[in-house]
C-alpha cells in the first residue's frame, strides 16, 4: 500500500512510501485486539476502592435484644449490615486488575489494528515535525493542516520534548514514541499521523 508524503502545511510532497504488508496488510485478528485492550484498560484502573465491612465499623457489639420472645427476627450488634450504618456485606478490596498476556499476542493486536486503519485510510505520514521552542498554537495549526486535530494520534520516532510539551495542553490529539505505540491508542483514533522516520521501525 503506497501512501503520498505531506508536509507539515499539508501539502504534498510529491513522494510516496509503501507501508509493508507483514505490518498493514495482515489478516486481523479481532480477539487478539479485544485480549490487548481490555488488559490495557485494566491495568489503568487503580483498584484502590474499598467499602468498610461488618468488622471494620465502629460501634457497639452488644446484641440489641435478647434472641427469643420478642416476637421479631433475632438481632446481633448495630453494626449489623441489614441497619443503616452497618457494615457492607462482601463490600470491594483493594486489587491489582493488571493480568498477563503473551507477547506474540500483543503484536499480533497490533498488527491487526494498523491493518484495519490502513484499510479504512486513516493513516497520513507526513515529514518530521520539529519545534525551537514549545508552543501549543503551532502544535494544532499543524494538525489542522493535516486534518487531525480532532482525536488524532502522532507518532514520532524519537521523544521531542518541544513538541511533547506543546501537545500535552491540547486535548484534540495525542503524541507518542512509535516504541510506545499500543493497540488501544491506535483504534482510539480518528486519523494516525506517521512521521516519515518513523516508518523505519515498521520497516525493521
Amino acid at each position: 500500500m503506497k501512501v503520498k508524503v505531506l508536509n507539515t502545511a499539508g501539502k504534498e510532497t510529491g513522494r510516496e512510501v509503501t507501508l509493508p504488508k507483514e505490518v498493514f496488510g495482515i489478516e486481523p485478528n479481532d480477539h487478539a485486539i479485544y485480549l490487548d485492550v481490555k488488559q490495557y484498560l485494566a491495568n489503568q484502573r487503580q483498584g484502590t476502592h474499598k467499602a468498610r465491612e461488618r468488622s471494620e465499623i465502629k460501634g457497639s457489639t452488644k446484641k440489641i435484644r435478647k434472641q427469643k420472645g420478642s416476637g421479631g427476627a433475632r438481632f446481633g450488634d448495630i453494626k449489623n449490615p441489614l441497619f443503616r450504618g452497618g457494615g457492607r456485606v462482601f463490600g470491594p478490596r483493594p486489587r491489582n486488575y493488571a493480568f498477563k498476556l503473551n507477547k506474540k499476542v500483543k503484536a499480533l493486536a497490533r498488527l491487526s489494528a494498523l491493518t484495519y486503519r490502513a484499510k479504512e485510510k486513516a493513516i497520513v505520514v507526513v515529514e518530521d515535525f520539529k519545534m525551537d521552542a514549545p508552543k501549543t498554537s503551532v502544535f494544532v495549526s499543524f494538525l489542522g493542516n493535516i486534518g487531525a486535530d480532532k482525536k488524532g494520534l502522532y507518532v514520532n520516532q524519537d521523544a521531542d520534548n518541544n513538541v511533547l510539551l506543546s501537545s500535552r495542553n491540547f486535548q484534540g490529539a495525542r503524541i507518542t514514541e512509535v516504541n510506545n505505540l499500543n493497540t488501544y491508542d491506535i483504534l482510539n483514533c480518528q486519523k494516525l499521523v506517521i512521521s516519515e522516520s518513523s516508518l523505519e521501525y515498521f520497516n525493521k
